[in-house]
C-alpha cells in the first residue's frame, strides 16, 4: 500500500488556523457526449459500486499540528488500482480522445465522477499543489454558501467541510476525494480522474463536478493561483471576498 507520509508544514497549518480564527466564518471538465461502443464492454470491469479510492494518513486535531501529516480524517482505505476498473492492455490500443470517453461513459450513473486532463496540466498541478497544498472553496447552497477545505496531494485530492474539519478534528471525515492516475501520461499525454463522493447527503453529483472543476481552476489558471498562493504563504493578506469575487458569487 502506498501511504502519503510527507510531512505537512507546521507553519502553513498553522497559519490557516489563525486565519480561520480570525475573524473568518463559514456561511467541468467539459461534459462529453456518452461513448456508445461494443468495445466498452472489453475494457472496464462492470462491477459493483467500488471502495472509495484513497490511502491518506489521519487527521490530527487543528490544535496540535506538529505532528501532522497529510489531512484526511479517516483510516487510511485502499486505493483501487486502475487494472482492476480498465483493462490496461487494451486500452493501450485505443487514442486518447477514445479513451477519455470510455472513462467517462463508464462512470456514468455508478457513484463516481470521471474527467480527464493532458498531462501537462496534471504536472503544473502537482507542481503547484507541492508548496501550496491548501485553499477554501464557497460552495453555493440554497440561498447561501457553504465553505469546503481543499487539500491536495497529488496524485490525491480531498475536500471536506471547512467547519467539520474545524469541529471534529480527527473525526472529520473528507466528503469528496479524487484520485489521478498517471498511467497513460507518457504514451498517450492522459491522466484519468475519478473521484468519489463519501457522503451522498453532504454532495450532491453536480456540487461535486462543480467543486473538482473549480479546486482545479485555481491551481491551473495563472491569475487564480496567486491567491492559492496567498492563501498558503501569506495567509495575513488573504481575504476570503477575493475568492467570492473571482467566482461571481455575492458577498453576504
Amino acid at each position: 500500500m502506498h501511504h502519503l507520509s510527507r510531512s505537512v508544514s507546521k507553519r502553513t497549518l498553522s497559519s490557516v488556523l489563525a486565519w480561520y480564527r480570525n475573524g473568518f466564518s463559514s456561511f467541468s471538465m467539459a461534459s462529453r457526449q456518452p461513448y456508445r461502443s461494443s468495445i466498452l464492454p472489453q475494457i472496464v470491469d462492470k462491477s459493483p459500486r467500488d471502495a472509495i479510492p484513497s490511502d491518506f494518513l489521519k487527521w490530527r486535531s487543528l490544535g496540535s499540528v506538529r505532528t501532522s501529516k497529510f489531512a484526511s480524517g479517516f483510516t487510511p482505505l485502499k486505493q483501487k488500482p486502475l487494472d482492476s476498473i480498465i483493462d490496461l492492455e487494451r486500452a493501450k490500443h485505443k487514442s486518447a480522445e477514445e479513451l477519455a470517453e470510455i472513462w467517462d461513459d463508464y462512470h456514468l450513473g455508478r457513484g463516481h465522477i470521471a474527467a480527464s486532463m493532458k498531462a501537462s496540466l496534471y504536472k503544473l498541478l502537482e507542481q503547484r499543489a507541492s508548496s501550496c497544498r491548501y485553499f477554501v472553496i464557497p460552495l453555493w447552497k440554497g440561498s447561501g454558501y457553504t465553505t469546503m477545505f481543499v487539500q491536495v496531494q497529488a496524485p490525491h485530492m480531498l475536500i471536506t467541510g471547512l467547519e467539520d474539519y474545524k469541529a471534529r478534528g480527527t473525526q472529520a471525515t473528507p466528503y469528496f476525494t479524487v484520485t489521478y492516475y498517471t498511467e497513460f501520461t507518457e504514451s498517450k499525454d492522459l491522466v484519468l480522474i475519478r473521484g468519489d463522493i463519501v457522503f451522498t447527503s453532504k454532495l450532491t453529483d453536480s456540487e461535486a463536478t462543480w467543486l473538482l472543476d473549480t479546486a482545479q481552476s485555481f491551481y491551473l489558471n495563472d491569475v487564480r493561483y496567486k491567491l492559492v498562493e496567498r492563501f498558503n504563504k501569506e495567509t495575513r493578506e488573504f481575504e476570503f471576498k477575493d475568492i467570492l469575487q473571482t467566482l461571481e458569487m455575492p458577498i453576504l
